[in-house]
């Protein structure tokens, strides 16, 4: 591979956009979760929906379920507050 190949698109100057492990994980992090959470939520809400669950048992579903997420979320909460 030659000396200067780098990964990434191309900018007009001809410059190579080049991302670090860091930018990458802190982009997963923050969009890639949001959008996995979202999905998550979107599937609960479609086994209430499908299971003709009622209200309660849709409350049921959300609250049991999301118990994950909430963690996820109080835990990211918690570091940033104590900034670690």
């Amino acid at each position: 591979m030659p000396k200067n190949f780098h990964y990434g698109p191309k900018l007009n100057n001809g410059e190579f956009v080049v991302f670090t492990e860091k930018e990458v994980a802190e982009f997963g992090l923050t969009y890639g979760l949001v959008f996995f959470i979202g999905f998550m939520l979107f599937i609960i809400f479609n086994l209430a929906k499908e299971s003709n669950a009622g209200r309660f048992g849709t409350f049921i579903l959300f609250f049991v379920l999301s118990f994950g997420i909430l963690g996820f979320i109080a835990k990211n909460v918690i570091q940033w507050w104590m900034g670690i």
